[in-house]
């Protein structure tokens, strides 16, 4: 009896859809997300800021909080601004915010992540201002685009509704490049032109599903990859023909082939179809050979900041030997190192150590060791061949270190010690392991991307029995 009034009492809490109440806006959550209290329930509203008193209507109540959307404003926030785009789709849920205050609003967010998982000393960390963009827009150097015919025949391509896979035409995007944009704009007119099959996720039809487009900064140059349902490409000799004729900025053409309904863009298989297997981007002097698959930072030039303060931070001399974990196509190590004794990177990817060792040998560096594998793994290998290192860099994924890394980092207490985060929450979880031996210096955040949520952190770590 007593089980059922408790259950009684959660449904009566429980705020019913489209319910209207006014709302003051408390801060900003870590996905830019407006919070307020309702009778001590969290509500978290898309698009409000702090300070705002916004009458809201609910859209879900999950028990324990409840997501809203604004039905009106009651009183603004000095810091809203008209938004440059219109379209319900991710990447721009910032927009409305004022640009100085997104760059606070970054720095507070790696702060939250710290209160949260509480590591070691957090209290007295330095948390330096943002480093932000004199102009935040038109800086992605990537677009993946995915790419559908209209009922009326017309191809579109952009990205999906926020929690829908309904396609959300983009004719303009603001954070991307100009040339970018009208890239992908021309070849989906040649695609209708030439009535290339476009794929049909309802019935699991059609060829073409996704356009990638990454443009040089450095060279202009550009790479175009078709990610198709099928291994043939028809009118493939005429889109070409096309692209080659009108696009002369395309250098690189490739087909990635991924079959059938997947959660995942891409496919194993890659081929090239017209020009160079790479496009070439340059940060400071360092070059660097892109092939479809390669990862690189989508903001150069907040990328050349970010290696910079990487660089600053380690401040490694010529006898010192670095390792640099996740290295990808070898970016960090390639721009930090210069004349240092030996770097040493790994990644599970082969076809990103494949790119690392090319780049390696374009910039002429000869005591760089590039492999496969795992640093876990790896570390311990090399250390028992009596492979010394001074200094480690790590830039993981959004998930952050491995445990088992963590410890192998623990265990082997490189002196210098950089963390390069894209992601505070899994950060802040790690350093409250980490700061068992190392004392955090300052954590320098940077605006990767800004009109989004998202926050890059570069980390100086030093051994506490330096601190001694």
């Amino acid at each position: 009896m007593q089980y059922n009034k408790r259950n009684q009492n959660k449904t009566q809490n429980l705020l019913e859809k489209g319910k209207r109440f006014p709302l003051t806006i408390k801060r900003l959550g870590i996905n830019g997300e407006g919070i307020g209290y309702f009778k001590h329930k969290v509500i978290f509203v898309e698009g409000a800021l702090p300070s705002e008193v916004v009458v809201v209507e609910v859209v879900e109540d999950n028990g324990k909080y409840a997501t809203a959307k604004i039905h009106k404003i009651r009183t603004e926030s000095p810091y809203r601004i008209e938004k440059k785009d219109d379209y319900d789709v991710g990447g721009i849920e910032l927009e409305h915010l004022n640009y100085e205050e997104q760059l606070k609003f970054k720095r507070d967010v790696v702060l939250q992540a710290l209160e949260k998982f509480k590591p070691q000393g957090y209290q007295k960390f330095k948390l330096l201002p943002t480093i932000g963009m004199k102009y935040p827009f038109e800086y992605r150097n990537k677009a993946q685009f995915q790419v559908r015919k209209t009922s009326d025949g017309k191809v579109i391509a952009g990205l999906y509704k926020r929690g829908t896979h309904d396609l959300v035409d983009l004719p303009t995007f603001s954070t991307q490049r100009p040339l970018t944009m009208k890239i992908i704009r021309e070849i989906c007119k040649y695609l209708e032109e030439l009535e290339v099959p476009v794929y049909d996720e309802k019935n699991n039809s059609g060829i073409i599903k996704t356009i990638v487009v990454r443009e040089s900064f450095a060279t202009k140059e550009v790479q175009v990859v078709f990610i198709t349902n099928s291994e043939k490409l028809p009118k493939k000799h005429l889109l070409l023909e096309k692209i080659e004729t009108n696009l002369s900025e395309v250098t690189s053409v490739l087909q990635n082939v991924n079959k059938g309904k997947s959660s995942l863009v891409w496919g194993d298989k890659t081929q090239l179809l017209s020009g160079a297997e790479y496009i070439t981007e340059k940060l400071g002097s360092v070059e660097f050979r892109l092939s479809a698959r390669a990862f690189f930072q989508l903001n150069p030039y907040q990328t050349l900041k970010m290696y910079e303060e990487v660089k600053k931070a380690l401040d490694l001399s010529k006898t010192e030997t670095l390792i640099d974990a996740y290295c990808g196509v070898g970016t960090i190590g390639l721009f930090v190192a210069g004349n240092t004794n030996e770097v040493r990177g790994m990644d599970i990817t082969p076809e990103a150590i494949e790119d690392a060792k090319l780049n390696a040998k374009l910039n002429k560096k000869s005591n760089f060791l590039y492999t496969v594998g795992k640093a876990e793994d790896l570390i311990p290998k090399w250390q028992k061949n009596e492979f010394v290192f001074d200094a480690l860099v790590v830039d993981p994924p959004r998930t952050g270190l491995d445990e088992k890394l963590i410890k192998t980092i623990l265990k082997a207490k490189p002196q210098k010690f950089v963390y390069v985060s894209c992601n505070p929450s899994t950060l802040a979880r790690d350093l409250k392991e980490l700061t068992q031996i190392y004392y955090v210096d300052y954590i320098q955040s940077i605006d990767m991307f800004p009109q989004t949520a998202r926050c890059e952190a570069v980390v100086k770590l030093s051994r506490r029995s330096q601190k001694s």
